[in-house]
This record gives C-alpha cells, structure tokens and sequence, in this order.
C-alpha cells in the first residue's frame, strides 16, 4: 500500500464513502470468496474514528490482484432531463414504477422443475409464469392507464440513457428537482444498442457519429424513423421510485459519489471494497470504492466510474473508456488466510495457481 501515491483528498474522500458503506459491508456476503462479513471490522471501525485518510488506507489494508488485473473501466453519471410529476402538454413519455403484476420466482420452479437457486422475473398469465412485457410491448401501451406513472418525460432518448445509467433526475416545471432511481427492471438481459449500431456501420468509423454516448444519442436524433427499433433492440426496461433524500443509491444502500463510486461485478470485486486503479486515462487513475453495480458490468476488473450529474458528467461518462490495472484493498490478512487455498489450487491443479 505504500507503493500507491495517495492524494490526501481522494484518499479522505474514498474512506468517507467506504465509512458509508460499512453497515452493509459487515452484514453481506462476499460472493468473490476473498473476505468474511468480521474481516472488514477494523477497518470499519478505524474509518469511523476519522483518523489520518492516507494513513487510514496505509495501515488497513493490502492489495489483490484478480488474474492479471486487467481493468477496463467505463462511466455512468447522473443524466438530468426535464419531466413533470403529471401528464402536462410536451410532457408525453411515461416513468413507470414497479408493477404490480411484475414477480420472481426460482428458474427451476418457474419451468415446471425443480429449484435452481436462480431468479427471473415475469408474471402470472393463466396459472403459467410467462416472461414480463419487453420494452416493444410497455412501449405499445402495456402498462398504460394503470396509475403505473410517477412521473412524465418529454424525450424518450433521455429517459432510455436514464435507465441505463440507473438514477437521474428530472427537472420540473417550477424549477424544482426529482430524483428518480432504480428499484428493478423487467427481467430481459441489457441489450446494448450501441454496440449493435457499432457493428451495422451506423456509429464509428467511417460516419459522422462517434462511438460514445454522444454519437448514439446525435445518430437517433439525425434518424427519428429508426429511433424506436433501434432502443426496443434493447427489451430491459428499468423501474423507478422517488428517491426523497436527492440523491441515487448504490448496491450498498450507501450515496454513490461523484470521482469516488464505481459499480463491479460482485462476483469478482467485494462489494464495499477500496479499489486502487491505474490507467490510461488520467482522471480514472487513484481510489475508488465498489458500491455499485450494473447489468452491463460483468467480469473481473470491469468497473463502471460514477462522475455525478450534470453537462459535464455527461461528457466524461459517455466518452470513457480506459484501460489500465486494479488492484483490490482487502483488510489487512486476507493474504495470509488465503494463502492455505492458493497451495491447494496450486497442488490440485498440478501447476502455478491463479493470482487472487
């Protein structure tokens, strides 16, 4: 940990935002195998004595490197659009709350067999569970005239990257503010259109369109015929609720905070875990903490940077993309309780075993 060049007010901004999410942190169960909920006490407790934040970071922790660390880190933020909490002329786009109808049940028990420990989401139609409406269907009036609407939008694009980046808010009529955030989603696998208008030579070289945010939001605008097909490519929808304390939760139950927050995959990164990145891109370079996570976000060292809301969070979420190494901060330890396990990998496998 030495090794690493912490700044005092990333390193002081990065404990408050794991100080945040100790609570959960203690009580959830680290899917990646590393730690044990007891393993991050110390630390936790020494993060709420507000001690030195350098030093904090210096004496808590050491780092793991996942397979060869190969990061590649992305950007979300806070999208802000102008909506209205009631159907008003130009306000036309609805923001759907959780339905009613919408269930989840175990996949084996939904197809007839038995529990698989795996859950989907769909609905009840006729005694059968049957997959839930996908975006071409809720776009065609699915959901409409059920009192589903918590809020109206005035441009379909704005709310898709919305649902994309998970929480926004809307900018009302009188100048006030309403903080929308996920509560959950129809049960489709997230579809990036992007990628999809990448490989049909719509976006990217060659076009007038860049391969970012930006250039997938200029190309629907530039193609209103196309703009519908093209997000219903996408069948995930995403649900809101209000979020009354203003400002979008993480996985962790914890604020996400700007230039501090990333989402990972819990498979691979502990949730609630400092993270020390190294990249290409300067602004990326320095302490994070996983209090996220996201649909697209999948695979060791994968992460999603959360940069907050406004202009220019947008610019740099929609053009990030970074390459570089991870590196995990674990309590202070955990090598030595995993050793006992990599020698057992090593011995079974009759080779080197992987990093951790």
């Amino acid at each position: 940990m030495s090794a690493l060049d912490l700044g005092a007010d990333q390193a002081l901004a990065a404990r408050n935002s794991f100080k945040a999410s100790c609570g959960s942190l203690q009580k959830r169960k680290d899917l990646t195998g590393l730690t044990q909920p007891g393993d991050w006490a110390t630390a936790c407790a020494a993060a709420a004595a507000d001690s030195d934040p350098v030093a904090f970071f210096q004496t808590q922790f050491e780092t793991v490197l996942v397979g060869n660390g190969a990061l590649l880190a992305t950007g979300y933020y806070a999208p802000e659009i102008e909506g209205s909490r009631t159907h008003d002329p130009g306000y036309d786009v609805p923001v759907y709350r959780r339905p009613p109808d919408l269930v989840e049940m175990d996949s084996g028990v939904a197809a007839g067999g038995a529990p698989t420990g795996k859950k989907v989401r769909g609905r009840m139609q006729d005694g059968k569970f049957v997959p839930y409406y996908d975006r071409a269907a809720i776009d065609a009036g699915a959901l409409a005239n059920q009192g589903l609407e918590i809020a109206w939008v005035q441009d379909p694009v704005e709310l898709f990257f919305l649902e994309i980046q998970g929480s926004g808010r809307l900018h009302l009529p009188d100048g006030s503010y309403m903080w929308i955030g996920y509560d959950t989603q129809n049960g489709y696998n997230y579809t990036g259109i992007g990628k999809l208008m990448r490989d049909r030579g719509l976006i990217g070289p060659n076009t007038t369109y860049a391969t970012s945010m930006q250039g997938i939001k200029a190309y629907l605008a530039d193609h209103p015929d196309q703009r519908q097909a093209l997000m219903e490519e996408n069948k995930s929808v995403v649900f809101f609720h209000e979020l009354l304390g203003g400002a979008p939760l993480g996985a962790m139950g914890a604020p996400v905070i700007g230039h501090v927050s990333v989402a990972a995959d819990p498979a691979f990164t502990p949730l609630g875990a400092p993270l020390w990145l190294s990249s290409d891109r300067a602004e990326v370079t320095g302490l994070w903490v996983a209090q996220d996570t996201g649909g697209a976000i999948k695979g060791p060292n994968r992460v999603d940077t959360y940069w907050g809301a406004g202009v220019i969070a947008a610019i740099t979420a929609g053009g990030m993309y970074a390459h570089g190494q991870m590196l995990i901060l674990v309590p202070r330890g955990t090598l030595a309780k995993l050793q006992p396990v990599l020698i057992q990998q090593q011995t079974n496998a009759g080779g080197a075993a992987p990093q951790r």
